[in-house]
C-alpha cells in the first residue's frame, strides 16, 4: 500500500518517527516527509540518513497553515507530535491542549481539505480514566479524532487510532535513565517498585500503528496486547544484563499525576471491543443525539466486564523481563560488554 506512496510523519524527530524510517526508507515508499519544531534533530535525522527520500518540514501543529503547507500531496499521515512528559504537562497544562488537542484538530483538518487518505492518530494508555494533564489531553485528542472521523466516506479519508503503553527504550522513557544512572555510578531512583507498566518495543508500536493503517476504519481505536512489569522486576532483570544486581536503588515515590497502573481500555470499551487475536478493536460509538430511537434487546447493556489493564495482563517475571529487554539494541551492546548508544 505504501509503494509510490507519500507518508508524512508528524513529530518524526522522535524515536517512532526513528522507528518508521528504518521500516520504510528501503521500501519503494516515493517519500517520507518529517514535521516538527526542532531544525536540530532534523538536520542530525538529515545527516544521519542522507536519503533523498526523506524531506524535512518546520513547523508546529499548533499553526494550522504549516500543517496544512505540509499535508498537501500526501497521502498518508502518522500523527505521532505530542507532549508526552506527565509531570512538565501537570505544570504546564494549556501547553499541552495547544499541542495534543487543538494541534490534533489542526492536522486532521488540514489532512480532511487536502484530501489525504489514511491517517492514524498515536494516543497512550494514560488516556483510558485520565488522572493526570498529560492523559485527559490525549482523551480529548481521541475524541477529536472520533469527531472528525463523523460523516467521513471511508473511500476517500480514513481516521483512525491507536493506544499503546510504555514503549521500551523511546527517547525520555525510564530504561534508558536507569542505564545512564548506573553507568555514571549513581542510584537507580524508583518511584514506585510495585507499579506497573505495559512493555512494548519500539518494533510494536510501529507494527500496531501499521495493523491500524491497514484495518482502520473511521473513528477505529486499536490497542495490542501486550505483557507488565512492575518497575522492581524492570530494575532487577536491567541490572542482572548489566551484571550489578547490588547496585543501589533509591524510591523516591511517586511523580506529579502518576498512576499505580495504566489502563489501556476501559471497562466500557471492553463491552464494545472487537477481540482480533493480537489487538483489540474498539470502534466509535455512531449513534447521533436522537436517544429516543429503539435499542433492541442486548444493545448498548452495561458493562460488566474488567478493564484491560497492566495489573490484570500477563506479567513478565524477571527472566521474561529479560528476554524482552534483549531485544533493544542498546541492551545488547551493554550485555555484550560494549558502550550502549542511548539516543535514538
Amino acid at each position: 500500500m505504501f509503494e509510490g506512496k507519500v507518508l508524512l510523519i508528524t513529530g518524526g524527530t522522535g524515536s517512532f518517527g526513528n522507528a518508521v524510517l528504518q521500516r520504510f526508507l528501503d521500501t519503494g515508499i516515493a517519500e517520507i516527509r518529517i514535521f516538527s519544531r526542532d531544525e536540530k534533530k532534523q538536520d542530525d535525522m538529515r545527516k544521519r540518513y542522507q536519503n533523498s527520500k526523506l524531506k524535512f518540514y518546520i513547523g508546529d501543529v499548533r499553526d494550522f497553515s504549516s500543517v496544512l503547507n505540509a499535508t498537501r500531496g500526501v497521502d498518508y499521515i502518522f500523527h505521532a507530535a505530542a507532549l508526552k512528559q506527565v509531570p512538565s504537562c501537570e505544570f504546564h497544562p494549556m501547553e499541552a491542549v495547544k499541542t495534543n488537542v487543538i494541534g490534533t484538530d489542526n492536522l486532521l483538518e488540514a489532512a480532511i481539505q487536502n484530501g489525504v487518505r489514511r491517517v492514524v492518530c498515536l494516543s497512550t494508555d494514560k488516556a483510558a480514566y485520565p488522572i493526570n494533564a498529560m492523559g485527559i489531553s490525549k482523551a480529548m485528542m481521541e475524541k477529536v479524532m472520533v469527531a472528525k472521523s463523523r460523516g467521513l466516506d471511508d473511500r476517500k479519508t480514513v481516521i483512525c487510532g491507536t493506544r499503546y503503553g510504555n514503549v521500551m527504550a523511546s527517547r525520555g522513557s525510564v530504561i534508558p535513565l536507569f542505564v545512564e544512572q548506573v553507568l555514571a555510578g549513581k542510584p537507580i531512583t524508583v518511584t514506585d517498585p510495585a507499579m506497573t507498566r505495559f512493555m512494548m518495543t519500539l518494533e510494536d508500536a510501529v507494527d500496531l500503528v501499521l495493523y491500524a493503517f491497514e484495518h482502520g476504519r473511521n473513528g477505529d481505536m486499536f490497542v495490542q496486547k501486550a505483557p507488565a512489569a512492575t518497575i522492581e522486576t524492570l530494575v532487577e532483570a536491567l541490572l542482572s544484563i548489566m551484571e550489578k544486581p547490588r547496585h543501589l536503588v533509591n524510591v523516591i515515590g511517586t511523580r506529579h499525576g502518576e498512576k499505580l497502573y495504566e489502563t489501556l481500555l476501559s471497562r466500557e470499551e471492553m463491552a464494545a471491543a472487537e477481540d482480533l487475536g493480537g489487538y483489540y478493536r474498539v470502534p466509535p460509538d455512531l449513534r447521533d443525539l436522537n436517544y429516543g430511537k429503539f435499542v433492541e434487546e442486548g444493545e448498548q447493556k452495561i458493562s460488566q466486564l474488567d478493564d484491560y489493564n497492566s495489573h490484570n495482563t500477563e506479567r513478565l517475571d524477571k527472566n521474561g523481563m529479560k528476554r524482552l529487554l534483549m531485544k533493544l539494541d542498546f541492551i545488547c551492546a551493554i550485555a555484550r560488554g560494549q558502550a550502549p548508544v542511548l539516543d535514538a
